[in-house]
């Protein structure tokens, strides 16, 4: 393996708490953050925007993600890139766990 890779088990990350939102970071470099999300069902993350590029991919679970004015179904496999200053919100219809890569702004 290269110096430096780094290997995790994102399912033994996912932990839900009722009615409530948990977030593991589980990378914090210079050139990107991730977090791992996990939503309990009909938990949102309210509308907001970050200054950093950034993406959502979804582990399992559903909901959607909104981007602007339009929405879209977030489900296991789907991928979602975010400009920065993007406005954007996300909604759990179901138990909801999800990936999200900050990247370093150029």
């Amino acid at each position: 393996m290269e110096e430096g890779a780094i290997v995790k088990d994102l399912n033994s990350m996912i932990e839900f708490a009722q009615g409530g939102i948990v977030s593991k970071v589980f990378l914090n470099r210079p050139e990107a953050n991730m977090t791992l999300f996990c939503m309990s069902k009909g938990q949102e993350l309210s509308e907001h925007t970050s200054t950093r590029p950034a993406a959502i991919y979804v582990l399992q679970g559903s909901g959607y993600v909104q981007l602007g004015d339009e929405r879209h179904e977030a489900r296991p496999g789907v991928w979602i890139f975010m400009p920065p200053e993007q406005l954007h919100a996300v909604q759990a219809t179901e138990d909801l766990v999800f990936l999200l890569t900050l990247f370093k702004r150029s």
